[in-house]
């Protein structure tokens, strides 16, 4: 089951093409939701206002080498190991659903366009990434929500409060279970399938549609922003706060761990 390509199988009563279209409809919306978020927020604008008066304002000037080194220390920190979750919990429930969902999309987009029918034989190891990073998705969203929400784990409110700002972790989450339910189900003939496809693609219309009211785009927009503040601080404006204390005072003895994120 964990080497059968699920869209392969699938293709048997759904039209290669009408798959393909519809991953293509997705990253539309996508891009789309995302340029229309960014036009409604006018957060391009401000962005680039900024960092033109952080420019300006500067007390030395960011040479192309030293910025250069600043976006590769952005991308190896804040991008790849998520260096900015001070609670390691949070940090590794992040990085399991960022890199499964990476890993269950890459393989998804391989397996729709390149191996979409049996007649071309899937390597193996695509439909076990899918099923890996799918697993990783659930693992690290399920014990994000349930455990590590801010709401939930230091202000006692239930699990299962929803509010708007829920809509891009629910939804991802039902559209990877949905799918790895549906890809089970289908590999051992169950009359639940069609059911669990339908939840599936319903699910994950919902999650690329819903770009510009989700935090979805919040993904494009942080590693610009950890940029923007590494630059800050290299030319020494760090929008005219203090610089970080070396030696923090703490009060008490011992010192309380904090609860917040």
């Amino acid at each position: 089951m964990f080497s059968s390509n699920p869209f392969a199988v699938l293709s048997a009563s759904v039209s290669p093409a009408v798959m393909q279209t519809y991953v293509v409809v997705m990253i539309v919306l996508v891009a789309g939701g995302t340029l229309l978020d960014i036009v409604h927020k006018k957060s391009g604008r401000y962005f680039f206002d900024n960092w033109r008066k952080v420019k300006s304002n500067g007390k030395h000037k960011v040479g192309g080498g030293q910025m250069v080194s600043l976006a590769v220390q952005t991308a190896a920190a804040e991008v790849l190991t998520s260096a900015e979750f001070c609670n390691q919990r949070r940090r590794i429930a992040h990085l399991l659903t960022m890199y499964g969902f990476l890993a269950y999309m890459i393989a998804t987009f391989v397996m729709v366009f390149w191996y979409p029918t049996p007649a071309t034989p899937t390597p193996a190891i695509l439909p076990q990434l899918w099923y890996l990073g799918g697993l990783m998705v659930c693992v690290g969203g399920y014990w994000f929500w349930f455990f590590i929400r801010v709401d939930v784990a230091a202000e006692g409110n239930t699990p299962f409060r929803v509010v708007r700002a829920d809509l891009f972790i629910l939804s991802l989450l039902a559209s990877v279970t949905a799918g790895l339910i549906w890809a089970v189900l289908q590999a051992n003939g169950s009359a639940a399938t069609s059911v669990f496809l339908g939840i599936y693609l319903i699910a994950t219309t919902v999650l690329f549609g819903s770009v510009p009211w989700s935090k979805f785009s919040h993904m494009f927009y942080k590693p610009a922003a950890a940029l923007q503040k590494r630059v800050e601080e290299a030319n020494e404006t760090r929008r005219n706060l203090p610089p970080p204390a070396d030696k923090p005072a703490t009060l008490g003895d011992p010192r309380e761990l904090p609860r917040h994120y």
